[in-house]
């Protein structure tokens, strides 16, 4: 019995579907590894996108072929389709996410007095960090107040040398690298990378006596590079302020 050959759309999906996946994923190893810069890095995976786009596409139309009797490759074309998908979907739905919130890549809980950068400022000069570590005022608290309304202090009935220990405690749970901690100033200083391009963000915490017995945690997350950070140092003071207020 003569084997059905292969259907060449199917293959030539396949072939186009892995290699986007994989250079998505390169994209944001390489920039991790300082192989490249961070926005060369974006530069392949917005690439990567169109051509993981364009992969399914093809092995889509790979998967009819292979449906016919006189060829076969139905399973070729159905994995380019997935992986091409998968290149797209993931940097797309970034991007919608970064169009969603403000430009902004400094957010605090307090935009009045929010707390300043002591230790991190030396890591932030070793690591040619394009972003100022200074707050820049109105400018950007208008844009927060409207895009992340939900980020507010938090305050307990507890005293401060104890909140202090949780924070500290919940920091390095989260995998921060500690910078400094001082407890009677009440100051914590951590960053954290991100997992796939290994952005670093620089994090503040201070802990102040809210003058009811109680205590006040106020905490800002700086992004080293990019005008905006889609809503990542957001999201990092959400969890924690939340995970802090269920001790």
């Amino acid at each position: 019995m003569t084997k059905r050959p292969l259907s060449k759309i199917a293959v030539f999906g396949l072939m186009l579907g892995l290699g986007a996946l994989l250079a998505a994923i390169l994209a944001g190893v390489g920039t991790r590894a300082d192989l490249w810069s961070y926005r060369m890095g974006l530069g392949i995976l917005r690439y990567a996108a169109w051509t993981g786009l364009g992969g399914a596409t093809v092995a889509l139309i790979g998967c009819f072929a292979a449906s016919a009797p006189a060829r076969r490759g139905l399973a070729l074309a159905a994995t380019g389709a997935i992986a091409g998908l998968l290149a797209y979907a993931v940097p797309a739905s970034g991007l919608n996410k970064a169009r969603s919130v403000p430009r902004i890549h400094d957010i605090t809980t307090d935009t009045a007095t929010p707390p300043a950068f002591i230790a991190a400022l030396e890591a932030r000069k070793k690591s040619n960090a394009q972003n100022s570590a200074v707050y820049a005022g109105e400018a950007i608290a208008t844009q927060q107040r409207k895009g992340y309304p939900d980020i507010k202090p938090l305050t307990v009935k507890e005293e401060p040398a104890r909140l202090f220990d949780r924070a500290l405690a919940l920091a390095r749970k989260s995998g921060w690298d500690i910078l400094a901690s001082d407890k009677d100033s009440g100051r914590i200083e951590a960053t954290d990378t991100t997992l796939w391009f290994g952005f670093k963000d620089d994090i503040v915490i201070r802990i102040q006596a809210d003058g009811s017995g109680g205590s006040r945690l106020d905490i800002r997350s700086v992004s080293r590079v990019g005008r905006s950070d889609a809503g990542t140092n957001a999201a990092r003071i959400r969890h924690y302020i939340a995970a802090m207020g269920s001790p």
